[in-house]
């Protein structure tokens, strides 16, 4: 099939999980040829309307059309630790086959599982090498990968496949700055359709328009996350100046409608007074009565009239403003002076065998820690937080310190996000807990939700106030990958709240843009040992 022949499209379509809550209602979607990102809040239903292109969830009404071949890569991707990789690349039946046959066996049943595949190792080890995985061979097990191997081990199954359609789910979640690297030109060498959900922004820039899932609607924009930026701003603008006037013209309504109903009054009692003076025939007093109340009924009607049209035009105005609501945080015990020390490494070894010959954290420093998948970034932070000894050497915090890790399991399900806060700062009163959640978002009873209730993005908005409400206040804030559970308007908030704290940061990240947007002020490279380096040399 011609790839101009390969589409994807939804009509009507709706899903609603057994426990009764509904992701996607009567959502109409149309994806041709060409690399198409998906962008929306978290809890939009943008994994799962991935699933249902993919066939793993059949939806509850509508219907899905796609022609052509489909490859799915999902967000959570489980391998079996022990398959070897030409048989996670779907090879390893033609690959067999072909050894048989070199080694002399002419059965019709490997020529059969051959087909016309003869160079599929070749092309299998290309695709590898694409990825840069070239070094992995085919014999080895996925035990043996990285997280991120893998999900480039998966990617290379599907682009062995070549699929009309190719699917792909917060692909770069798990994946070092290498490795993203080979997934960007992957994308970017893509000739059939894509679909990639992602709130990674250099991906994004990769892709010929976006789809906004907002409220059950996708909303399109020409153009890479840029040109996306810049169009919603525009369109915010202007719908914050129609809110304006909306809002404008709902206050003109009431005042209008209140002079029109003082002016009726006044009528009325003027011919109140007439009929009771006596000063008009009785007929003709009856018959003006009839007229006065006829009018006034008909431009009351009008005046109110007007008002509900102008309070529908200022739903319609509101709706259209995006909730642009940020986290504050206004700590000033985690202000640290510029020239206090805040943490010591010297000569330390670490577990799994990354050294630190010396690291000296003072003042307010910005830090960015980079470093491939397996390079050791979350041991170094989970030492500097006291959660792990080093193997030799020195490892010495000189404040009170915080670490926000990848799993976000330092809340307890069964407590609400007030309790699960509470347990940090003990002396806290409930409703000073109250005023700082409400910073972070969490107003009124959503204070109160089960900590086991919350999405991605809440969870890791609950998981940052328990930490930074925290007694005593960290003036060392850890964080491992922190953008991975959030979409881009929790990276936006996530951006803010961090502009205002005061304290050291040390920020271990694959993700560029967000590190760049945080004020970083010196850059770490750990591969092995801990050098200092320059972005632009990652």
């Amino acid at each position: 099939m011609a790839p101009s022949a390969h589409s994807v499209s939804c009509s009507g379509l709706s899903f609603t999980w057994p426990d009764g809550t509904t992701v996607l209602d009567g959502l109409d979607l149309a994806v041709g040829p060409g690399r198409t990102g998906i962008v929306g809040l978290n809890g939009s239903g943008k994994s799962t309307l991935l699933r249902l292109i993919a066939g793993e969830l059949r939806p509850s009404g509508g219907t899905v059309r796609v022609t052509g071949e489909t490859g799915y890569l999902p967000q959570n991707l489980t391998l079996d630790t022990a398959l070897r990789a030409d048989v996670a690349l779907g090879i390893a039946v033609p690959r067999a086959a072909l050894r048989a046959i070199e080694a002399g066996d002419p059965s019709e049943e490997h020529f059969t599982a051959v087909g016309d595949d003869w160079d599929i190792e070749e092309r299998a080890l290309a695709t590898l090498d694409q990825l840069g995985l070239g070094h992995i061979g085919l014999d080895r097990t996925v035990g043996e990968l990285s997280g991120g191997e893998s999900v480039l081990l998966r990617l290379a199954a599907l682009l062995l496949r070549r699929p009309g359609v190719l699917l792909l789910d917060e692909p770069t979640n798990n994946l070092d700055l290498r490795a993203r690297r080979r997934l960007y030109e992957a994308v970017s060498s893509w000739r059939g359709v894509l679909i990639a959900v992602s709130h990674d922004r250099e991906l994004l820039e990769l892709v010929d328009r976006i789809g906004d899932l907002r409220e059950g609607e996708v909303h399109w924009y020409g153009g890479g996350f840029s040109a996306y930026q810049e169009a919603l701003t525009t369109e915010q603008e202007a719908a914050r100046r129609s809110l304006r006037a909306a809002e404008a013209d709902v206050r003109r309504q009431k005042r209008e409608l209140a002079e029109a109903r003082e002016k009726l009054a006044r009528r009325v009692r003027y011919g109140r007074k007439m009929y009771e003076n006596k000063r008009e025939p009785k007929i003709v007093m009856n018959a003006r009565k009839r007229a006065q109340q006829v009018s006034a009924a008909k431009h009351r009607g009008t005046h109110t009239a007007r008002l509900e049209d102008a309070r529908e035009r200022l739903d319609e105005a509101v709706d259209a403003v995006r909730d642009d609501a940020e986290i504050r945080v206004d700590l000033p015990h985690t202000a640290v002076p510029p020239g206090r020390t805040v943490l010591t490494v010297r000569e330390a070894e670490l577990r799994y065998g990354a050294r630190v010959p010396e690291f000296t954290v003072r003042g307010p420093e910005r830090i960015a820690l980079t470093g491939r998948n397996g390079a050791g970034k979350t041991t170094l932070l989970r030492t500097i937080a006291g959660e792990l000894e080093p193997v030799h050497g020195e490892v010495r915090t000189e404040v009170p310190s915080r670490f926000l890790p990848q799993r976000l399991d330092l809340l307890d399900d069964g407590l609400s996000v007030a309790e699960n806060v509470a347990r940090h700062a003990p002396s806290a009163t409930g409703n000073r807990i109250r005023a700082r959640l409400a910073r972070f978002l969490f107003r009124g009873s959503r204070a109160d939700q089960p900590a086991g209730t919350l999405s991605g993005g809440e969870r890791f908005r609950a998981t940052l106030a328990a930490l930074m409400l925290a007694e005593p206040a960290p003036q060392l804030l850890m964080l491992d990958e922190p953008t991975n559970n959030l979409d881009l308007s929790g990276v936006e908030q996530l951006t803010a709240a961090l502009e205002s704290y005061e304290g050291a940061l040390i920020v271990a990240a694959h993700d560029l843009p967000f590190l760049r947007s945080l004020g970083i002020t010196r850059w770490l490279h750990l591969d092995g040992e801990l050098t200092e380096t320059a972005p632009e040399d990652i």
